[in-house]
């Protein structure tokens, strides 16, 4: 094999942002990132293919051509070009029959089943699948990223389901039901009922045509990790916007609880300095001061420290916004890598690559008649000159490093559950708070907060399951041609589930805590809480008697959800982000006199 080299794409892993052209985003293969992916799952979104990543699929077909009408003609062979799949890649395929060995490719893999992904995720899941094409290594045509295109500005989404996926060779199932729709057969959402109806019959109304496969177009339409790395995104986006949630959620629980914010002070966790836990104190700090009316009323009088659940809540949420941090690191890369096999090089990532960084047009002509000249194969079938650049086997489709971080997701996030479970508890808990039997003021009548704490009890008891990695297990499979596989399809799904539930989760917390705040009324909290709790009230009015809760709980995990308790306290926390390293440390001298003061009376 020519000497290893990084590639030149590597220079884009330091993601900026998405380009933008009249409202369009435009895809590259190099710039997308989880949190912008996640918005080209809402309708309206529309997506175009940047001019240089165009010019690069461009140039990565005319190395496919090559091999199929001059190399084949010459008896050459090239993997999922002219050959069969998996066990069946020994068999060699006659040029006539191409077109069908692709159609064949896309029909036989449609064997996911269950139920379909959302149109969101399908949305998520074509322009993901359209931002790798453009990368340039796949040797799709041009015509046919176009259609793609159009196809997603149309809306008109494939019925995909859920399961069937182990995640090598890639998610090939799921993105074989995403092709077939494409191609005009099977089912597709109605983009203007929501209803699923025929493909053909919906491309046709739009005015699209169905996209015809040439060679080697099949396998690059479904060799990649693009499912479990699109639900990916959405968990590990809304998992950024929990964990914030958690914080604030957990900063309404000290004050409610009547805690101190002495244990969140900066010097402690100066000391130990994770980066996660520095943020989350210095954002506690910065939600509880300076200190309320609430917190004056009692001085934290008689009381030493805090429960594990209210004062080491630096270290425990600290981690799982590393952990968030790590992942989304991990899924960006995965979101602009060429995941395709087999890979296409061409040009200056063609011959440049064999030489290394500093070749010269003489060693580039000379790698070429090391590898055999133009169209000649080498002894392996898995690396073929085509050219001006070659086309190499690999395993880039390989699911395991999406698959393992979104199994590290998945726990991570279920200990926010955990944690604010227990907050909750001590909420509902008179002989933990001093407070209302779950909060109610006419106990026995009326039951209050009991069973939205049952319901946060069962959910966190899910996660404990949907925590455990799926990654862990393999399958042989495709004959043992495909003897390790990452099972990250599940690992995705069961990671968005666990975030899905720690959102519940936190919204029961913020409705007790706001409800707990009631009972101290006129007194008021901090500003940045107050925020929240009149963000809160606008939705859901204090608890009297009983009523029906659900409503109550989902109410609250919409506003979660749509970033507006993030959003209501922002201001607050970038008045003090902004803060001089001198202001900082005045800041917390004056607070330490006034917790002292007021300890002292």
């Amino acid at each position: 094999y020519p000497p290893t080299h990084q590639p030149t794409c590597l220079s884009c892993v330091p993601r900026g942002r998405l380009t933008m052209s009249k409202a369009k985003a435009v895809l590259d293969g190099c710039s997308l990132t989880c949190s912008q992916l996640t918005k080209l799952g809402g309708q309206g979104a529309s997506i175009q293919i940047g001019v240089d990543a165009m010019a690069k699929v461009v140039r990565a077909r005319e190395m496919v051509d090559n091999l199929v009408e001059r190399g084949f003609n010459e008896g050459h062979v090239a993997y999922g070009i002219n050959t069969g799949f998996g066990l069946f890649s020994n068999i060699v395929v006659e040029n006539d029959q191409l077109t069908d060995l692709q159609n064949n490719l896309i029909r036989s893999h449609c064997a996911g089943i269950g139920d379909p992904i959302s149109r969101e995720q399908t949305r998520r899941l074509l322009a993901l699948r359209i931002n790798v094409l453009a990368k340039g290594h796949s040797g799709i045509r041009p015509e046919t990223l176009d259609q793609m295109v159009a196809a997603f500005n149309a809306d008109c989404m494939s019925v995909v389901p859920a399961k069937g996926t182990v995640g090598a060779s890639g998610d090939l199932a799921p993105l074989s039901h995403l092709a077939l729709g494409l191609m005009g057969e099977g089912p597709m959402w109605d983009p203007d009922t929501g209803a699923i109806g025929e493909a053909a019959e919906i491309l046709a109304r739009k005015g699209l045509s169905p996209i015809t496969l040439q060679a080697k177009e099949g396998l690059a339409m479904i060799n990649g990790t693009q499912l479990m790395s699109s639900i990916g995104a959405d968990a590990v986006t809304r998992a950024e916007n929990v964990a914030m949630c958690a914080d604030i959620a957990c900063a309404l629980s000290v004050e409610a609880l009547k805690g101190t914010p002495r244990s969140f002070e900066p010097c402690i966790h100066a000391v130990r300095p994770h980066q996660g836990q520095v943020e989350v104190a210095g954002r506690l700090i910065s939600l509880l001061t300076p200190l309320s009316e609430m917190y004056s009323s009692h001085n934290y009088t008689g009381q030493v420290q805090d429960a594990y659940s209210l004062r080491c809540s630096p270290q425990v949420h600290g981690i799982v916004h590393d952990t968030i941090r790590f992942v989304g690191g991990v899924l960006d890369v995965e979101l602009n890598s060429a995941t395709d096999n087999p890979m296409v090089f061409s040009g200056a990532d063609g011959f440049e690559i064999v030489c290394g960084d500093n070749a010269t047009l003489e060693d580039q002509e000379a790698a070429r008649q090391d590898w055999g000249g133009v169209l000649k194969k080498r002894t392996s079938d898995t690396f073929y000159n085509a050219g001006d650049g070659f086309v190499i086997s690999g395993g880039n489709f390989h699911g395991e490093y999406p698959a393992k971080v979104l199994d590290y997701l998945a726990i991570g996030v279920s200990e926010l559950g955990n944690i604010s479970e227990r907050r909750l508890e001590r909420l509902v808990n008179p002989s933990l708070s001093g407070l209302p039997a779950f909060l109610t003021n006419e106990p026995g009548l009326n039951s209050g907060f009991m069973i939205a704490h049952c319901t946060s009890a069962a959910l966190c008891s899910e996660n404990k399951v949907l925590s455990h990695p799926s990654s862990v297990d393999t399958i042989s499979t495709s004959g043992a041609k495909e003897d390790h596989v990452s099972m990250g399809g599940f690992a995705a799904r069961k990671a968005l589930e666990t975030v899905s539930h720690v959102e519940t989760i936190v919204a029961i917390e913020i409705l007790a805590a706001c409800q707990a705040l009631e009972n101290f009324r006129p007194l008021k909290t901090t500003d940045a809480l107050e925020a929240v709790h009149a963000l809160v009230r606008e939705k859901v009015p204090p608890l009297g008697v009983d009523r029906y809760m659900t409503a109550d709980i989902e109410a609250v995990t919409e506003i979660i959800r749509s970033g507006a308790i993030v959003e209501a306290v922002q201001p607050h926390l970038a008045l003090h982000s902004h803060r001089t390293a001198a202001e900082m440390e005045a800041e917390i001298l004056e607070l330490r006199a006034q917790l002292a003061e007021k300890e002292t009376k």
